[in-house]
């Protein structure tokens, strides 16, 4: 159980540290050839930040384990409209101005049922995977020519807050380099501690379900889920320690979507499998009503209050609770 444990433990590090050092290579040889700013921001950071999610699903999967895969999309979506964004809404309240915010939480609700619709209906292939993906940059794309062409009293979009909620809390995301060997050494770096991360928390992960005796789509919404959404946690909470609000309600909403769009269409390459029907209907039904139940606060009170962060943040807790009842 010990080196079980010290397996969870030492993947989830490294992939954290490994996800950082990713972006922050990938940023400097972005901006050592001269890539505008907002290409940094809306791709490189936006899939960037991503990768300890991608990681973990894409290792999860290729292990045959695709419930711990989709527990790392499913939860982590959870945990960012409970968990993070109620949070963040108790540290500040989130007030925000309807436009980019609103369509971008409709994306997300949009996104959330495609997925249940997918499961229940057990559609699974890569074209499919491909399909999702392609939303994904077609997104992206719409993005980016909408901040291009925005007068300067612009609503940012999703993607966009995901960028400045990581330069928020990351000071050295843009340090200088003077020459190519230090972004390359450090884009390399990191991603292979990414990739031994994933293989260690995956291992870890399926040994402890074997162990303790439970589900891997447990460990997968839990432990895993939760682990690969603490970057997301600490950018959301800085930004609304600092004020910006609308930037921590989008980099929330902007992670859904990539989660969504993104990881799970390329799990979905890698491993073109059914969705676990385990997640049905508890897992991806919270997942989808959470993600309805934000929009409508954007929607009808122009943002989330404290007490409905205190709300959502419990509502995280009950959501842990059946799970363990569950089993």
């Amino acid at each position: 159980m010990t080196i079980t444990l010290l397996s969870l433990v030492g993947g989830l590090v490294a992939l954290l540290v490994g996800g950082e050092l990713l972006v922050r290579g990938a940023v400097g040889l972005a901006e050592r050839a001269g890539v505008t700013p907002l290409i940094i921001g809306l791709v490189i950071v936006g899939f960037g930040t991503s990768m300890p999610e991608l990681v973990t699903s894409v290792e999860a999967a290729l292990a045959g384990s695709p419930a711990i895969a989709w527990g790392n999309i499913i939860g982590s979506n959870i945990a960012n409209t409970l968990l993070i964004l109620g949070a963040a809404a108790v540290l500040a309240p989130l007030a925000i101005r309807q436009g980019a915010a609103l369509r971008d939480t409709g994306v997300a609700v949009t996104a959330s049922l495609f997925l249940v619709v997918v499961a229940a209906s057990e559609l699974h292939s890569s074209l499919l995977g491909l399909a999702m993906i392609s939303l994904l940059v077609c997104y992206v794309t719409y993005c980016y020519r909408e901040e291009r062409r925005a007068a300067p009293h612009v609503l940012h979009n999703a993607p966009y807050d995901r960028s400045v909620a990581l330069e928020m809390s990351d000071t050295g995301l843009h340090s200088q380099a003077v020459s190519w060997t230090r972004p390359v050494v450090v884009t390399l770096i990191g991603l292979a501690i990414l990739i031994i991360g994933g293989r260690f928390l995956v291992t870890g992960a399926i040994d402890l379900a074997r162990l303790a005796g439970l589900s891997e789509t447990l460990i997968g919404l839990t432990i895993v889920a939760v682990g690969t959404s603490l970057p997301e946690l600490v950018t959301s909470l800085v930004a609304a320690r600092k004020g910006e609000a609308e930037v921590a309600f989008g980099n929330v909403i902007g992670s859904n979507i990539y989660n969504i769009l993104g990881i799970g269409g390329v799990t979905m390459v890698v491993a073109p499998a059914a969705i676990p029907k385990t997640l049905l209907p508890l897992d991806l039904g919270i997942m989808a009503a959470s993600a309805i139940a934000v929009l409508a606060a954007a929607w009808f009170l122009r943002g989330v209050n404290r007490l409905l962060g205190v709300l959502l943040v419990m509502g995280y807790g009950a959501f842990l609770l059946a799970l363990v009842m569950q089993g």
